[in-house]
């Protein structure tokens, strides 16, 4: 047997806690607007930008291309998103919100900027400094 200690290991502890924070405000916009997280990564990264591929989205997320497709599906289907293909890349597909999309971003986000507030709130005061080396950790290498 070794001393190793699962629960002191940092990417342990990282793992755990942001899937404990995505699942919370997950239970938000799931409750009130019926969304999965996939979904509502997809919309959130739509959000940001005109358009967007799924391949795209998928290196951003760190989700499967399949679960980001799916994600997709689902959204197009309920008029949220619209699919049009890529003008330079034709095996492509751009993504972007419809009318209703946007309207439903606008109706997450005050949502989201209390979950987001809560969990400030629960770090403290050095959470201005969390945020600092969060950012450094998310840094690509």
């Amino acid at each position: 047997m070794t001393s190793f200690d699962l629960s002191a290991f940092l990417p342990y502890q990282l793992a755990v806690a942001a899937s404990r924070i995505s699942k919370g405000f997950s239970e938000l916009y799931r409750a009130e607007f019926g969304l999965t997280i996939p979904e509502w990564r997809v919309l959130a990264h739509l959000a940001q930008s005109d358009q967007v591929s799924v391949r795209e989205i998928q290196a951003k997320v760190d989700m499967d291309k399949s679960k980001v497709s799916r994600a997709a599906a689902r959204l197009e289907t309920a008029g949220l998103i619209e699919k049009r293909e890529n003008l330079e890349d034709r095996r492509l597909l751009d993504m972007r919100l419809t009318v209703k999309g946007r309207d439903l971003i606008a109706r997450i986000v005050p949502i989201a900027d209390a979950y987001q507030a809560q969990v400030l709130a629960q770090i403290g005061p050095d959470a201005a400094m969390f945020r600092t080396i969060l950012l450094r950790l998310l840094e690509e290498r």
